[in-house]
C-alpha cells in the first residue's frame, strides 16, 4: 500500500486531535503529534483513510493509533489514539510487543501468524486469532521512527482447523472402542472438553418420546443418567426435533419454543443453553446428542455443525460396535460347535446361514468341511459350479489361484490369524477382489485341528478407489494446464506492450523512407521479425484462451469451400485433397479469422505428416455429444470440422502431449510447437473442444468441435477501404501506463494530424478533464492500475457525452467494456490505428 501523497503534518495532526477529542483521551497530549517526521505524518493519514485493519505505533513516545477497520475486529466502535500508559490494552498489545520492537530496532519487516488474544465481545471474554504483518516506518534517511501493523482476522480458519483435527482424533479414538457404551462415554467426554460444555450425553430413544441416558459427561453440574420423556419439552420443541435440523437454544429462560414446564425442568437441571441433534433411522428416531451449558451461551455456526457431524458419527459407530459384538458372539459360538464336532470326527453342518458374508471351515488337509449359503452362492457365481464339501478346497480353483489359496490356508493351520486381499474366480466368468480373514480352530487342548475363513467382496470399493485416483490425476493435469495458461497469457500480454512501440516505430521508419537502401533492408528485416513475434504472441494468447475474439455465426461449409484453392496450393501436387461439407449444415459460433488460421495450422501439420504424399480430407459434420459419451468435450450440439491425413500417425505418448505448448516432433527450428495449442485454446475459448484420433502407420484425424450458433451467418462482402477522415485537427486524450507504448502511439497520432494530450493513468486523465480539457477522441489502454480504460470511458461519458472512445488492449480481458465500444489490439501499425480511428469517427457521435 503506497502512502497517501499531498497530506501535510498539520492536517494529520488535526485528524489525531479529532480522534482524541471524540474519545475524550485527555491524558494524551495533543502536542505529542507535533514534531512527527513526515514519514509518520504520511503514514498516519493512510491509517485514518485505509479500509484495511491497521495499527500505527510511534516508538519514541509510545503513541498507538488503530483505525475503524481494526476497531471493528476487536469489537470497539471507534478508532483510538492511545498513550504509553495504556500498553496493556488489547490493541496496544498487538503493536507494542517484542516483534514490534524488533522491527523498529532492525528496520526489517516481520510476519506473525495465528496469534491469539483475548478480547471482550458483548461483555464476554473471547479468544480471537490474527495474522500480523509488521513494517518499519522510515524517513528519507532510512531511519525507523515507528511500526505499521497490518492485521488480518484468522479466527474462522483456526477454529475450523481445530474442530477438523478434533473430529479426526475422535474418529481414531472411536475405532478403538469395543462396546456401544464405551463409544457414548468417550464421545461425551471429548466433546464436552472441546466445547467447554457443562454437560454432554448421547441418549438412545427406545420408544417414540422416551430417551435413555446411560452415561453423560458432567462438569460442575449433576448427572442425569436415566430415562426421560421428550414430551415434557412441549409441542414446539418436538416439532423442531421432527424437522431434523439441530435444535439450538441460546437462553432457556427466553426461548419461546419451550413450555413453562420444560423451562422449569431444564433450569432445575442447571441447563441455561443447549444444542440437541436428533438422529434418524429412516423415519424413526434412534438417538439424541445433547450439548448443554449451565449459563446462556451464543453457539457459533461451526460449533452447531460440529455437534451435528459428531452425532452422525456416533450413531454409525454405535451401530458398528453392536454388529461387531454380535459377530464376535456368533463367531465364538461357531468355533465351539466346530471344536465339539471335530473331536467327534463329524462334519460341521451348522454354520449360521444368516451371515451374508461367505464363511467356510477346513481341516488340517485343507479339505472343505462346512460352508454357509452365502459361500455356496458366491462360489457358483464366480466359478460356474458348486463348491464340493469333502474335497481339497484349493483344488477347486484354477492352478494359479489354487497355489495362493493353499499357502494362505497353511498359514492358518500354523496357528496364525490374519487378513489378506486377493482376486479369485474364473476369467471367462468373472473375477472379484476379496478381503479374507483366516482364523485357526483348536480343540480342548489347544491343538490346531482346522481353520475357517470369512470373506468380503471389495471389488466395488477397489473400482471406486481406482476411479477416484483417475479423477484426481485428471484434476492435477487440468490444474497444470490452467497454470501454464495463466503464465503464458500474462507473458503474452507483457510482450504485446513491448512489441507495440517496436512495430510502431519500425513501421514509421519504413513509411517515411528514412536511411539508404541497406538501412531500409535492415528496418524491413526487423519489422518482419517483429511481425513473427506478434504472430507467436497471438498463438500464446490462443493457447492461454486470452486472445481477443469476435465470435459470430459462421457458415463452415462455405468457409471450407472458399479456402479449398488455398489449401490445395499449400499441400502441393503429391497430396490429394478431398473436401466434404454439406450445404445444409447449421452455422457455428466462431471467430472467422481465428478459425481460418486454425484450419491452416491443421492443414500444415497434416502436410508435414505425409512427406511422400497421401490423402488429406477436410470435412464438416453436425455432431451431438451426450452425457454418457467419454469425450473431452462438454455435452451439446456441435459442427465438427475435421482434418484427416494418411501420414505417419502418432503413438499414444505423442498423442497425449500433442496439445502441450512448445511440444513439436518436427525438429529444432522447424516449428514453434504452438500450432495445436493455439487450435485447442481457440476451441476451448469458444466453448467447444479438440479431439485427436491417431495411431502409428494409419494417419491422424483431428476434430475441432464448434458450438452451434442460433444466429444466421452474415453474408460475405468485399472489404472496402475506409475513406480517410477529412478533419484530423481534433484533440486526442491518450491514456496508457506504459511510457514507451504511450510515446509510440503519440507519434502515430501526430503523423495522422491530431493534437495529443498524454496521461499516464485514468486518474490523471480525469484531472485534466476536470481542469477544463475537452478532447474530441479518447484513446486509452484497458488494463491499468487503479481504474481501467472501460471505467474511464464510462466516467468521462457523463461529463463529455459526445466523446468518442477507442480502447487499446493486448489482452482478451473484456470485462466492463461495452460491446459498442471500438477496440484495437496491441501491437498495431500506423495504418491499423488510422483505420480504427476512421471507422470510429465515421460513426455518428453518441447522443447527449
Amino acid at each position: 500500500m503506497r502512502p497517501t501523497s499531498g497530506l501535510d503534518l498539520p492536517e494529520a495532526a488535526t485528524g489525531c486531535a479529532a480522534l482524541v477529542g471524540a474519545r475524550d483521551w485527555a491524558a494524551t497530549p495533543l502536542g505529542a503529534v507535533d514534531g512527527w517526521p513526515d514519514c509518520l505524518a504520511t503514514t498516519l493519514a493512510m491509517v485514518l483513510r485505509s479500509p484495511a485493519p491497521l495499527i500505527l505505533a510511534w516508538s519514541e513516545q509510545g503513541i498507538i493509533l488503530y483505525n475503524d477497520a481494526y476497531a471493528a475486529l476487536i469489537g470497539d466502535r471507534h478508532p483510538q489514539l492511545l498513550g504509553a500508559s495504556v500498553r496493556d490494552d488489547a490493541a496496544a498489545a498487538l503493536a507494542f510487543d517484542d516483534h514490534a520492537r524488533q522491527v523498529c530496532r532492525t528496520g526489517g519487516s516481520l510476519s506473525v501468524r495465528d496469534r491469539d488474544i483475548v478480547i471482550r465481545h458483548d461483555g464476554r471474554p473471547e479468544t480471537r486469532w490474527f495474522d500480523l504483518d509488521y513494517s518499519p516506518i522510515v524517513d528519507a534517511h532510512g531511519a525507523a521512527h515507528g511500526v505499521l501493523c497490518v492485521v488480518a482476522d484468522t479466527t474462522q480458519r483456526v477454529v475450523a482447523e481445530r474442530l477438523a483435527t478434533f473430529q479426526l482424533t475422535l474418529a481414531d479414538a472411536l475405532r478403538a472402542c469395543a462396546t456401544p457404551e464405551a463409544i457414548m462415554a468417550l464421545t461425551a467426554e471429548r466433546l464436552g472438553q472441546e466445547l467447554a460444555a457443562s454437560r454432554v450425553f448421547y441418549a438412545e430413544i427406545t420408544a417414540r418420546g422416551w430417551m435413555t441416558v446411560k452415561h453423560d459427561h458432567a462438569c460442575g453440574v449433576a448427572t442425569i443418567v436415566g430415562t426421560h420423556s421428550l414430551e415434557s419439552f412441549g409441542p414446539d420443541l418436538l416439532a423442531a426435533y421432527r424437522a431434523g435440523a439441530p435444535v439450538v437454544v441460546r437462553n432457556v429462560g427466553a426461548d419461546e419454543r419451550l413450555s413453562d414446564g420444560a423451562r422449569v425442568g431444564l433450569t432445575a437441571r442447571e441447563v441455561g443453553a443447549f444444542v440437541d441433534v436428533v438422529l434418524f433411522q429412516e423415519e424413526e428416531w434412534v438417538g439424541l446428542l445433547a450439548v448443554q451449558s449451565a449459563m446462556p451461551r451464543g453457539w457459533t455456526a461451526i460449533e452447531e455443525r460440529l455437534i451435528q457431524e459428531v452425532g452422525e458419527r456416533v450413531k454409525v459407530a454405535v451401530e458398528r460396535a453392536r454388529a461387531e459384538v454380535a459377530l464376535r458372539e456368533l463367531k465364538e459360538t461357531l468355533e465351539q460347535q466346530i471344536v465339539e464336532r471335530t473331536v467327534e470326527l463329524r462334519r460341521y453342518h451348522d454354520i449360521v446361514e444368516a451371515t451374508v458374508a461367505p464363511i467356510c471351515a477346513f481341516d488340517t488337509e485343507c479339505r472343505l468341511v462346512a460352508c454357509n449359503k452365502a459361500h455356496m452362492a458366491e462360489f457358483r457365481r464366480l466359478n460356474g459350479v458348486d463348491a464340493r464339501v469333502g474335497d481339497v478346497f484349493p483344488d477347486q480353483f484354477i492352478p494359479e489361484q489354487a497355489a495362493v489359496l493353499r499357502a494362505l490356508m497353511k498359514r492358518a493351520l500354523a496357528d496364525e490369524s490374519f487378513t489378506v486381499t486377493g482376486t479369485f474366480g474364473r476369467p471367462e466368468i468373472g473375477l472379484s477382489t476379496w478381503e479374507i480373514s483366516f482364523t485357526p480352530l483348536h480343540d480342548a487342548d489347544g491343538v490346531v485341528i482346522g481353520g475357517f475363513h470369512q470373506a468380503t467382496d471389495i471389488s466395488e470399493r477397489i473400482a471406486a478407489e481406482t476411479e477416484l485416483a483417475i479423477a484426481q490425476e485428471a484434476l492435477r493435469q487440468s490444474q497444470k494446464v490452467e497454470a501454464m495458461g495463466s503464465l503464458t497469457g500474462g507473458v503474452a500480454h507483457d510482450f504485446n506492450n513491448l512489441l507495440t512501440p517496436i512495430i510502431g516505430s519500425l513501421d514509421m521508419l519504413m513509411r517515411k523512407g528514412l536511411g539508404n537502401a541497406r538501412e531500409q533492408r535492415l528496418i524491413d528485416g526487423a519489422l518482419q521479425s517483429a511481425e513473427r513475434a506478434r504472430t507467436l504472441v497471438q498463438r500464446l494468447l490462443a493457447f492461454a484462451r486470452r486472445q481477443p475474439l469476435q465470435p459470430v455465426a459462421v457458415d463452415i461449409a462455405q468457409l471450407i469451400r472458399g479456402m479449398a484453392d488455398l489449401i490445395g496450393s499449400m499441400v502441393g501436387p503429391t497430396i490429394t485433397l478431398r473436401v466434404d461439407a454439406s450445404h445444409d449444415l447449421p452455422s457455428a459460433r466462431a471467430d472467422t479469422n481465428q478459425l481460418e488460421m486454425a484450419l491452416l495450422n491443421l492443414v500444415v501439420n497434416a502436410r508435414d505428416a505425409m512427406p511422400s504424399g497421401g490423402m488429406l480430407t477436410v470435412k464438416a459434420d453436425r455432431c451431438v455429444v451426450a452425457p454418457p459419451d467419454k469425450l473431452d468435450v462438454p455435452p451439446g450440439h456441435y459442427v465438427c470440422l475435421s482434418v484427416a491425413d494418411t501420414g505417419t500417425g502418432m503413438d499414444e505418448a505423442t498423442r497425449r502431449r500433442a496439445i502441450e505448448p512448445f511440444f513439436s516432433t518436427k525438429g529444432v527450428g522447424k516449428g514453434t510447437g504452438l500450432g495445436l495449442s493455439m487450435v485447442h485454446g481457440l476451441a476451448a475459448q469458444l466453448g467447444g473442444g479438440l479431439t485427436i484420433d491417431s495411431a502409428p502407420g494409419r494417419g491422424t484425424k483431428i476434430i475441432l468441435w464448434l458450438p452451434l450458433s442460433m444466429a444466421a451467418p452474415s453474408l460475405p462482402r468485399p472489404d472496402a477501404p475506409v475513406e480517410a477522415v477529412a478533419d484530423r485537427a481534433g484533440t486526442v486524450l491518450l491514456v496508457d501506463d506504459e511510457t514507451l507504448v504511450r510515446a509510440s502511439t503519440a507519434d502515430m497520432l501526430s503523423d495522422l494530424g491530431y493534437s495529443i494530450v498524454e496521461a499516464c493513468s485514468a486518474a490523471e486523465a480525469l484531472d485534466l478533464v476536470h481542469a477544463g480539457l475537452s478532447p474530441d477522441l479518447l484513446v486509452t489502454d484497458h488494463l491499468m492500475p487503479g481504474m481501467s480504460g472501460a471505467q474511464l470511458a464510462q466516467e468521462l461519458s457523463t461529463r463529455l457525452p459526445r466523446l468518442r472512445t477507442l480502447i487499446v488492449s493486448g489482452y482478451a480481458e473484456a470485462e466492463g467494456i461495452d460491446a459498442a465500444t471500438a477496440r484495437l489490439s496491441k501491437p498495431f501499425r500506423n495504418d491499423e490505428l488510422a483505420t480504427s480511428l476512421a471507422l470510429l469517427t465515421s460513426r455518428p457521435p453518441p447522443r447527449t
